[in-house]
């Protein structure tokens, strides 16, 4: 019951802040943001406590205020997501700047497909249907939420911005996603937490972590090149409009040479950091209220 209660306030929202004039919205979503960080409940406090495993020397006065300001930019994520589906194309385009494009274009111009992966920051939705509208339909995955009602939501919204989605509890999941690599298609997969209990671990920020093998075990089973990317929202939107950039890295280099399970570690490390030395110059745009050190998360179990 209390599932379906949650989903159907969820659905009604999602109606009603498609129809509110955009800068009360968005000022209604900061107020949100605002409330929660300053009633500093669970998720605000393992935000903080992540935020100083990336900042070790910060103050407790310079960690509330990144955590504040996290907040703000994770709910203007929710807001965007309200209310993408009523953006024209156009401004879908327009308004993200992308760095280094050329990455992804040469990658998918080899005909062996692309993995894009990236870390829990900014608005990937956003980032994904840039990708659709710019003539590189994508495949993702997402969890499956609870209760279904809630989870077709999602699935018909991320359906409408052009991506194919896939569950991450279907059958044979792997081999679908390595199928549309080997036809030459793109596949985007948010790879930070390892939500599987199978990822491998590595040292992030100087803790260990688990993190997902997905995407560099597609790239080595296929050959399809793998690309660590990061989204950045820009606050406040600059001069020129833009209200979100993606910045696509140079394809991880695959050591043919080792085994199968060495080259997938070694990829998944350098992903790792990418993601650390780009979350260590903007932490804010992390969105991650939840434990995610190995050690934090043993402690959750005991």
């Amino acid at each position: 019951m209390k599932d379906k209660f949650f989903a159907q306030g969820y659905l009604v929202a999602w109606k009603v802040v498609r129809v509110m004039p955009e800068r009360f919205a968005y000022l209604v979503f900061q107020w949100l943001a605002d409330r929660s960080w300053r009633l500093r409940g669970t998720g605000i406090r393992q935000l903080e406590k992540n935020l100083q495993r990336v900042l070790p020397d910060a103050s407790e006065q310079m960690l509330r205020s990144l955590s504040k300001n996290s907040m703000r930019l994770y709910l203007r994520y929710w807001c965007d997501s309200f209310r993408i589906p009523d953006w024209s194309s156009e401004r879908i385009i327009s308004t993200i700047r992308v760095i280094n494009e050329e990455n992804l274009r040469t990658a998918l111009a080899g005909g062996k497909g692309c993995v894009v992966t990236t870390p829990h920051v900014g608005n990937w939705d956003h980032a994904g249907a840039w990708a659709c509208l710019s003539g590189m339909p994508l495949t993702t995955v997402a969890e499956r939420l609870k209760p279904e009602s809630l989870f077709q939501a999602f699935l018909s919204y991320r359906q409408a911005l052009g991506m194919e989605v896939l569950a991450s509890d279907e059958n044979h999941i792997v081999g679908v996603l390595a199928n549309r690599l080997r036809q030459g298609k793109l596949v985007a997969l948010v790879a930070d937490r390892d939500l599987s209990g199978s990822g491998i671990p590595i040292d992030f920020f100087g803790e260990t972590v688990s993190m997902p093998v997905g995407p560099a075990a597609l790239s080595v089973q296929t050959g399809a090149p793998l690309i660590p990317t990061f989204v950045r929202y820009l606050e406040p939107r600059d001069s020129h409009g833009f209200n979100i950039e993606i910045e696509f890295f140079p394809p991880v280099v695959d050591s043919e040479t080792n085994t199968r399970t060495e080259r997938v570690e070694a990829m998944v490390k350098a992903c790792a950091s990418i993601f650390e030395k780009e979350i260590a110059k903007d932490p804010a745009q992390w969105h991650m209220l939840a434990r995610f050190w190995t050690i934090d998360r043993t402690s959750m179990l005991v």
